[in-house]
């Protein structure tokens, strides 16, 4: 089959490496794949060397952006709409809210045979105002009319979806969002050296977040709890690994209070390094406002770290209650400071959540078992009169 991806931009992100696993998957197994993405704009970092590597078509246009731009966004839907005409896939899948929206209207508008659009995460939320909401809304609303499937990587994303008024039950199908689950088993060892080369003393509990430093990913919530942390546990030792607009007030906010000796931001790293780092961590800690599903969490799971996540979006779907970690009410930052408490004094309990998750990770996250279902439901789709 002709298949055609597209994504807004391709910096460093969960929803950016589902992209590029599911073309790397689909060039694998025989598939004509071609990826069209927007620059990769930002602090975030930037997957386009990977993708070059990847064996399938790269195509970059300029004018697709995140953010709109009317001038931008009509270049942007009339190259798409070129290409497709161009290249006449059987398949165009997007990705992400603005390639979503424009990347459906010039498919539909080319009379590709088969269109489905990825829900890693809905654009309107109660973090912003009702007027940019509604506005989202009533497009995701048109747009879901202009395609034959929609793939949503949590049964969250698809009841908040209908709830919203966008397409129907019929339309929509779970694909948990996979990912390479081999470099997260760490070896034999794992643990210490990465724990030795970052500097960690065998007796800190290490508390791991990873996350992009920016709004809504709940570090403001981490500091606000800091003290009451430390004075009840003085072993504990931050993690956090990525970067953003955030960066350089993290930075003086942990000085000003000085808490150095108990913090390490890793700043920008390679989805490879992130695999590396995570055996170094006790906990992973996401109090995330707003997630699709958290695939880091997953990752920890992955390398047999328990979680504590704010309760939001499709979090409940991999952080379940006693089993694999702890859930907390987004915002709730006592229940926050007792949950990652409870853990850090409970070592059994950690392992035994561990495991658990490590086992429910792995049977639900390989990449493989989702590109392997992507192309049945493309087949499916293929087939049947759409």
């Amino acid at each position: 089959m002709r298949i055609i991806h597209v994504i807004t931009r391709l910096i460093v992100g969960g929803a950016q490496e589902n992209t590029l696993l599911t073309c790397a998957g689909l060039h694998a197994r025989g598939h004509e794949v071609t990826l069209i993405t927007g620059p990769p704009r930002g602090r975030e970092g930037s997957l386009l060397a990977r993708a070059a590597l990847g064996g399938y078509r790269v195509i970059e246009l300029a004018s697709l952006r995140r953010n709109p731009h009317p001038w931008a966004d009509e270049r942007a839907y009339g190259a798409l709409k070129k290409h497709f005409r161009q290249l006449r896939p059987d398949v165009v899948h997007t990705h992400s809210s603005k390639a979503g929206i424009l990347g459906r209207a010039a498919a539909w508008n080319a009379r590709v045979p088969v269109i489905v659009h990825t829900i890693h995460g809905l654009p309107f939320h109660p973090y912003q105002p009702r007027w940019i909401n509604a506005g989202w809304i009533l497009l995701e609303r048109w747009a879901a009319k202009r395609c034959h499937a929609l793939v949503s990587v949590a049964d969250a994303m698809t009841r908040q979806a209908l709830q919203a008024g966008i397409g129907r039950p019929a339309d929509f199908t779970t694909i948990y969002s996979g990912m390479e689950i081999g470099p997260f088993f760490p070896p034999p060892g794992a643990r210490e050296t990465i724990r030795r080369r970052l500097g960690l003393e065998p007796e800190k509990i290490v508390l791991g977040t990873i996350a992009r430093l920016q709004p809504l990913k709940g570090h403001d919530d981490i500091l606000a709890i800091v003290p009451a942390l430390l004075q009840a546990q003085g072993h504990l030792h931050f993690l956090w690994i990525g970067d953003g607009a955030f960066h350089a007030r993290f930075v003086a906010a942990i000085a000003a209070n000085h808490w150095q000796g108990h913090f390490t931001l890793t700043g920008l790293v390679t989805p490879e390094q992130v695999a590396q780092l995570v055996p170094a961590m006790d906990i992973l800690v996401h109090p995330s406002y707003r997630e699709g599903l958290p695939r880091a969490v997953v990752q920890g799971l992955l390398a047999g770290v328990p979680a504590v996540v704010y309760n939001c979006d499709g979090a409940a779907e991999i952080c379940i209650p006693d089993r694999t970690g702890v859930l907390v009410a987004p915002g709730d930052t006592t229940g926050l400071r007792e949950a990652i408490l409870r853990l850090a004094g409970d070592a059994a309990q950690r392992r035994r959540m561990g495991e658990e998750g490590k086992r429910l990770a792995a049977s639900q996250f390989d990449a493989k078992i989702m590109v392997e279902r992507l192309e049945a439901l493309y087949k499916r789709l293929y087939r049947s009169p759409v």
